[in-house]
């Protein structure tokens, strides 16, 4: 369980590295600070509005996958395993009112209802 929490966190790291890298690549509307990365030559390797398609498409993957990691990590931080009976399962023990043949009878245990009743002195 440990390594897949370790894989998970890395995936998120990863992505969300890729989400703000992304994010800082793009441009703006009115911005032209995207021109001096070459992003508005009509010869690049995307074309004219190919740059900008293929950055927003990457954004919102890298973003799904933060956000199904995120889920996964979620989940897994509030799974709390069950407590196991141990090899024996759920076997009987010997009832305690059994008594060994030949010994006195056990007697039952004084109940108190004083507090601190059960501290010793």
């Amino acid at each position: 369980m440990l390594y897949l929490k370790t894989l998970i966190i890395v995936v998120q790291l990863l992505s969300a590295l890729g989400v703000i890298g992304l994010v800082l690549l793009q441009h703006g509307k009115g911005a032209d600070m995207g021109a001096a990365f070459g992003s508005g030559a009509s010869g690049s390797l995307f074309g004219a509005t190919g740059s900008a398609n293929f950055l927003s498409r990457t954004t919102a993957v890298l973003a799904a996958v933060f956000f199904i990691s995120t889920l996964a990590l979620t989940y897994l931080g509030s799974y709390k395993p069950q407590a196991s009976a141990g090899v024996l399962g759920g076997a009987a023990t010997a009832p305690a009112s059994a008594a060994v043949a030949g010994s006195a009878p056990a007697s039952a245990p004084v109940v108190s209802s004083a507090p601190g009743a059960d501290v010793p002195k």
